[in-house]
Parts: structure tokens; C-alpha cells; sequence
């Protein structure tokens, strides 16, 4: 009877913890209402004196990015820190939401990483809108159809996207912020498929090369085709006899797909990072990278002279790649990341000597480190 008494008392006291945190919801999301209508008025002022202004800031990625870090690091448990980071990710989206739902283009169809990618970053509050292409995404950007893009920049064992860095060479937009997404892919089928009647499998071609020991080994006789994505493969798979997709659990649910084999890439750690695109500048958060494209002439040491500015300045490079030039035959542009922001002293002098020494120098933003 005492254990009894004592379980009816924790479950009151976690009702009226419920009460309290739906109080304090409700507290926040007013807050969040009374911030946009301070922003709006701002803005209404500032055209009533003829002021030239903008349309009204409602999302601010380094803010979002201080705070997430703040959850984490004064969290007590016994809930770990990124649960909690998580939770507030989305709170903080349906507050947003108020004030104006965020589009968010990214590269489809549904059921992609990317969709994935976008909704750890801006929750499920945001309207995500798929587009077929990785230019596709920057064009709904440059045109303000949509407030922000995600597309995939970098896997942990396939190494960069060359269509997300190509887009960047000729693109208006800015890199707002950056998201790490841990990826298991499956092998998937419809209800009731037996594997003896697979005839293709169908997959991105990162996915396939991040999956070609296990295919190999399991499947060596069965033709692979590369397709534009995952939720294109697994959309295939869902409506043509004999093809199998390999793709992750959110196409799988997408289109009513079972898992024939599950966890089928070759690194258990295998990630992608993404990359949020905006129109706007990121103000610096204190925890901060920078992306700029560099082109020098061909001649000895040439890559040694662009590098040469941030070891003398102590600054740490994250990430150094390659493109073919578009503008001269066997040139090439160094896509350079790096710790710090463009308003830190240390880093504008850096961009000042490579903008000196270069035939091209163009940064693609600063913005705040993945927090989850």
C-alpha cells in the first residue's frame, strides 16, 4: 500500500509539473508574439521617417545558436544535454512560427536526408518545401520564394558535394549555418517482397559508394542505379516491381516501405554535413565559421601563398577543397573553412591579404558552429 500511495503522489506531482511547463509555453510563445510586433514596428517607423529598410528579421541563426548552447551547458540531467537542446529547437520553432513560419527549400523529394537536415535545424514548425535540384534550392532562395535552403556539402566518408560548391561560384547567398546528421542507411522494399525478386537497386550515388562493401558482399549480382536522391529511389521502389532503394527512416516511412536490411553502410559513423543558405549576413555568435572561394595564378607556391595567411595568424582550417575553374583551362578556386568570423580582426586581415594576392577572392559567410 505505501509503494501504492507513493506512485499515486509522483503522478500528481507530474501533473502539476505538466501544468507548470504548458504555463510557461504559453509564457514564451506571448513573448515571442510581442517580439515580432516590436520588430514590425520598428520597421513601420523606420519607413514613416523614409528610411530604406528591409523586410522584417524574424529568424536569427547566431541568436538560436546562443542559446542552444547555453541549454546544453547549464543543463543539470538527468536528461542528457542535446535531448534537452532538441526539445527547445522545438519550442523555439513553434514560437517562430508565430511571428512568420520559415520556408525552407531543400533538396527533394520527400523523405531525403536533406528533409531530415532541414527539420533538425529548423524544427517541425517550418514549412519545408522540396525542390528538385540542388539549383533548384539557391534559385528559390535568390528569388525570396523561400526564407532559407539546405543542401548536402560534405559526407564524412565520400568527401564533398561538387554541385553544392559549384552553385556557390556565380550565387548572391550567404552560408547561414551548418547541420551534422548522422546517416543509417537501410535497403527497402514494399510490404511483402521477398529478396529473390529484386532486380535493381536504387540509390543516390553517395549513398550506393557509402554502401559498396556491403552491397559487394551482399548483393554483387544486382544491377545499382544512381538516381537524384534517396526519396527519389525510395519513391521507385514504393511503385516499380523489382527495384529496391537504399535510403534512411524517414523515406521509409514516407512511402510505406519495410526494411529488408537494416544499417547497411560501411562506417557505423558515417555523417553528412548541410549547409543552410540565406540572403542575409550572420552576425557573430562566439562560436563561429567562416567560408570563402579563392582563385590565384597558376605558378609555384601558389597554394602555399593562400595558406600562408592563417598560419600566421594562428587560425585553424576545418576544410580545404578544389573546383575546376569555369573561366580558365586547368584553374582552379580553393574553397576554404576556417574557425572565426568575418568581423573578428584576425580574419578580416586574412580576407584583406588573400583579396590582394588573389585573381578571385569571395567569401560565402560566417556563421554559427552545428550545436547538435
Amino acid at each position: 500500500m505505501a509503494d501504492e500511495r507513493d506512485l499515486d503522489q509522483v503522478r500528481k506531482d507530474i501533473d502539476l509539473i505538466d501544468r507548470e511547463i504548458q504555463s510557461l509555453l504559453s509564457r514564451r510563445a506571448q513573448c515571442a508574439q510581442r517580439v515580432a510586433d516590436i520588430k514590425l514596428g520598428e520597421v513601420l517607423a523606420a519607413r514613416e521617417r523614409g528610411e530604406p529598410v528591409t523586410e522584417v528579421v524574424y529568424y536569427r541563426p547566431e541568436r538560436e545558436a546562443q542559446v542552444l548552447r547555453g541549454i546544453i551547458e547549464r543543463n543539470p540531467g538527468p536528461l542528457a544535454g542535446e535531448t534537452v537542446a532538441h526539445i527547445f529547437r522545438e519550442i523555439m520553432s513553434a514560437c517562430l512560427a508565430l511571428e512568420k513560419p520559415l520556408q525552407v527549400a531543400y533538396l527533394g523529394p520527400e523523405g531525403t536526408f536533406t528533409q531530415a537536415a532541414a527539420i533538425k535545424h529548423f524544427g517541425y514548425a517550418a514549412v519545408c518545401e522540396p525542390q528538385t535540384t540542388i539549383a533548384n534550392v539557391f534559385a528559390q532562395v535568390e528569388s525570396g520564394d523561400c526564407n532559407y535552403g539546405v543542401v548536402p556539402v560534405e559526407n564524412s566518408t565520400e568527401g564533398m558535394v561538387s554541385h553544392t560548391l559549384d552553385n556557390f561560384m556565380d550565387s548572391p547567398l550567404k552560408i547561414s549555418g551548418e547541420v551534422e546528421l548522422r546517416i543509417s542507411h537501410h535497403l527497402l522494399v514494399p510490404a511483402g517482397v521477398s529478396a529473390d525478386s529484386i532486380t535493381r537497386i536504387c540509390a543516390h550515388q553517395q549513398a550506393l559508394a557509402q554502401c559498396r562493401n556491403w552491397l559487394d558482399t551482399h548483393w554483387p549480382h544486382v544491377e545499382r542505379q544512381a538516381v537524384s536522391s534517396n526519396g527519389e529511389a525510395a519513391r521507385m521502389a514504393s511503385q516499380m516491381p523489382g527495384v529496391a532503394a537504399v535510403a534512411g527512416d524517414m523515406a521509409a516511412d514516407q512511402y510505406h516501405l519495410e526494411k529488408l536490411a537494416e544499417h547497411i553502410e560501411d562506417y557505423a559513423d558515417n555523417t553528412t554535413r548541410f549547409l543552410i543558405v540565406g540572403r542575409e549576413e550572420v552576425p557573430p555568435s562566439g562560436r563561429d565559421k567562416t567560408s570563402i572561394i579563392v582563385s590565384s595564378r597558376n605558378k609555384p607556391g601558389a597554394l602555399f601563398n593562400l595558406l600562408e595567411p592563417f598560419r600566421k595568424a594562428g587560425v585553424s582550417l576545418t576544410r580545404i577543397d578544389t573546383r575546376p575553374s569555369r573561366t580558365e583551362k586547368w584553374a582552379y578556386v580553393v574553397f576554404i573553412e576556417f574557425e572565426g568570423h568575418l568581423h573578428d580582426e584576425n580574419v578580416a586581415a586574412i580576407v584583406n591579404e588573400l583579396e590582394e594576392q588573389s585573381i578571385l577572392s569571395k567569401p560565402l559567410g560566417s556563421y554559427p558552429r552545428a550545436v547538435l
